[in-house]
């Protein structure tokens, strides 16, 4: 027989394992797991910023990266790109994926659409200033391993990129832009807009569509569809870098597919001219990333709503403290992870920050 003592000792010892177990899974949740991607020791360049992201279909990550030797006048410099291998704890070696003898380039985004192909954007500027810019691209067919000739997707002067596609319900593809003007590399002109380009798969062609006007000016906005043509947008500010008390996140809302956008106004959220990335997430939440200051690019803030937008009640920083942590690019990858990828120590390190969406609902 098996004695009371023994029955209710093993019964002790199955509690003890769950309550480990469930402590274990409870603090796994609240962890944010942040690695330093690459830095000044890869040759590709001192300066390494911005830097996208996405998961491709077969659970990789691919990273791209603008480096060379600073933002301005750099025609040596190239479009970097990485990968992190499924069944791989480290990221490959950087390869240029896209150089332009006679331009600088900058401003890189990946993505992979819906059918397979991997789009690779990024800026080439034709002059010394940002506002000489247009958008060029390449595509891969390949999972991103071998890529076609670069082709132009924006032929205008001050056309520019900065954040990923979203695809639409109705099988269209929505890619944010921007226009920039002036001439004056310490602000950002009042006249800068937001735009974007959608893409009909039927006829493989980006066209116009809707741009979006504020107080301060704005660029680089970052959508979602929260419902049928449905859509909201979050924009940087425009105006300079020093700070101002009235320096909003700018928003904005489309309710025809992104064809037409309204004015944009001040959010809740300071900025301080600075990008931030805005994502859907699997379960309908909302995630916004963004730096929390009016003036500098820390602390690098994650917020969630779980009512459209309405309200962002949980909040956490994944990157605080002195420096600059900028131009973030959120990704809920398949497991329904959220990666975030972001440059920092002066744009020349470039790090990736995991977790899961409990580690921000938590209360703190």
């Amino acid at each position: 027989m098996i004695s009371h003592c023994h029955v209710h000792g093993t019964l002790r010892l199955i509690s003890l394992w769950l309550a480990i177990a469930f402590l274990g899974e409870l603090f796994a949740a609240d962890e944010i797991n942040v690695e330093r991607v690459l830095g000044p020791e890869v040759k590709t360049g001192d300066y390494k910023h911005p830097a996208s992201f996405d998961e491709l279909q077969n659970g990789d990550l691919y990273l791209v990266f603008f480096s060379g030797q600073g933002e301005y006048n750099d025609n040596s410099a190239a479009v970097f790109g990485a990968r992190l291998r499924r069944d791989r704890p480290r990221w490959s070696s950087p390869e240029a994926i896209a150089r332009d003898p006679f331009h600088s380039l900058g401003n890189p985004v990946i993505w992979q659409a819906p059918e397979g192909l991997v789009w690779l954007f990024y800026v080439s500027r034709y002059g010394t200033h940002w506002s000489d810019s247009r958008i060029a691209g390449k595509v891969s067919r390949d999972g991103a391993r071998t890529w076609s000739d670069s082709f132009m997707v924006a032929c205008e002067d001050g056309m520019m990129v900065r954040g990923h596609p979203i695809a639409l319900h109705n099988g269209d593809c929505l890619l944010p832009i921007y226009h920039e003007v002036g001439r004056d590399t310490e602000t950002v002109d009042a006249n800068c807009t937001s735009l974007f380009l959608r893409f009909d798969p039927a006829t493989k062609l980006w066209r116009p569509a809707g741009a979006i006007r504020s107080r301060l000016g704005n660029i680089q906005p970052a959508a979602v569809e929260v419902a049928p043509n449905h859509l909201l947008a979050f924009c940087r500010r425009g105006g300079d870098y020093a700070g101002r008390p009235d320096g909003w996140l700018v928003r904005t809302e489309s309710r025809d597919g992104g064809r037409t956008w309204s004015e944009g106004g001040d959010s809740e959220f300071p900025n301080p001219n600075a990008a931030v990335d805005f994502i859907r997430l699997s379960n309908g939440h909302l995630l916004l990333v963004f730096n929390n200051s009016f003036t500098n690019r820390t602390p690098l803030t994650v917020a969630i709503s779980t009512d459209n937008a309405k309200t962002f009640p949980h909040r956490r920083n994944i990157a605080e403290g002195p420096g600059d942590f900028g131009y973030p690019t959120a990704v809920q990858t398949r497991d329904e992870k959220i990666h975030i990828v972001y440059t920092s120590d002066e744009r020349t390190v470039i790090r990736h920050a995991v977790f899961a969406e409990a580690a921000i609902l938590k209360p703190r």
